[in-house]
C-alpha cells in the first residue's frame, strides 16, 4: 500500500471530513509486526534526511494541522525522532507578535522556510490566518476569504523553487479529542499543555471543521497537497505521515553529490 496515494486528497475534491473515519487503520493492526515496520520507515527517513542534506537541491516543508490535541507534538516527537536537529527546524506557529501584525500574515512564514538541504516542519502554520481567525473573527471575511488564493500563490512560489511541501491533516474525532484533553486534565505531566483556549475552542468544534473542510479543498494543489490521516489511532498516525515523508523523498530522486576533487590523487600516510 502507497500510503501516499491512499490518503491524498484529490485535486479539486470538496472535502467532507465527516465520510472519513479518524479510527480507520486500513487493515494494519498495532502489534510487533507495525512496530517493527515503523522502526524500518524511519530508518529509511534517516537516510533519506542525510541524502537531502548532502543533495543541497532541494528542501521539504512539513505542515502539521490539527484540532487541539490532535497528535502535532507527538507526530513529531516519534516521527522526526531519527532526525539531524543539523537539517531540521520545527517552527511552531503560536498569536502574531506586535512585529509580525505590522506585516502581511505571511511574511512571518516565509521568513522559517527551509533552505535548500534541510526539512521545515510547521507545528500549525499559515493555515491558521483561515482557521482560527475566520473562526474568531479576528479579521472581516473579506480579508480572511482572500487568503485562500494568497496562500496558493505562496505555495506555488515555494514549489516553483524547489521546496516539496507535504500537509497533513491529523483527523480526530470529536469523542477522541474529549478523551486526550481528560487525560491532560488528570495527568500533572501533561497540564501545562492545556490551555483555556483549548478548552473554549472544543465548542466551537463544528465552527473548526467547516474552516478545515475549506481550507483543504480550496488549498489542494499538485505541488502542495494534503494528506487526511486518520489519526485516533497514534501508532497508525506515526505509521502514515513516516511512509508518506518515505515515499516522497525517495520519489524525488535525491543523489550525493561528486566530490569536489580527483580521489584517485589521494595518497594517505
Amino acid at each position: 500500500m502507497r500510503f501516499s496515494e491512499k490518503l491524498a486528497v484529490p485535486p479539486g475534491a470538496k472535502v467532507k471530513l465527516s465520510d472519513r473515519d479518524p479510527g480507520e487503520s486500513f487493515g494494519f493492526e498495532k502489534g510487533a509486526e507495525v512496530e517493527k515496520l515503523i522502526a524500518k520507515t524511519l530508518a529509511r527517513l534517516d537516510e533519506l534526511q542525510n541524502l537531502l542534506w548532502a543533495d543541497k537541491r532541494h528542501a521539504l516543508l512539513v505542515v502539521l494541522q490539527s484540532p487541539d490535541a490532535g497528535g502535532k507534538d507527538g507526530t513529531i516527537r516519534h516521527v522526526m525522532s531519527g532526525m539531524s536537529p543539523q537539517g531540521c527546524r520545527v517552527t511552531a506557529f503560536k498569536e502574531p507578535t506586535p512585529e509580525e501584525l505590522a506585516h502581511d500574515f505571511l511574511w512571518r512564514v516565509h521568513a522559517v522556510v527551509p533552505a535548500k538541504g534541510e526539512v521545515g516542519i510547521f507545528n500549525r502554520s499559515h493555515y491558521e490566518d483561515v482557521l482560527v481567525v475566520r473562526v474568531h473573527g479576528l479579521v472581516p471575511r473579506s480579508v480572511w476569504s482572500r487568503r485562500y488564493d494568497e496562500i496558493n500563490g505562496f505555495e506555488r512560489l515555494l514549489a516553483e523553487n524547489q521546496v516539496t511541501i507535504l500537509k497533513f491533516f491529523l483527523h480526530i474525532s470529536k469523542d477522541e479529542q474529549k478523551k486526550r484533553l481528560e487525560e491532560r486534565l488528570k495527568d500533572p505531566a501533561k497540564q501545562w499543555k492545556l490551555s483555556e483556549s483549548d478548552l473554549e475552542d472544543r465548542k466551537l468544534w463544528t465552527e473548526y471543521v467547516a474552516a478545515y473542510e475549506e481550507a483543504i479543498s480550496r488549498c489542494n494543489q499538485a505541488a502542495a497537497p494534503w494528506f487526511i490521516i486518520p489519526a485516533n489511532k497514534k501508532w497508525f498516525r506515526n505509521l502514515a505521515v513516516s511512509s508518506i515523508l518515505v515515499e516522497t523523498l525517495e520519489g524525488i530522486k535525491l543523489k550525493f553529490p561528486k566530490p569536489s576533487f580527483d580521489l584517485s590523487r589521494v595518497r594517505l600516510k
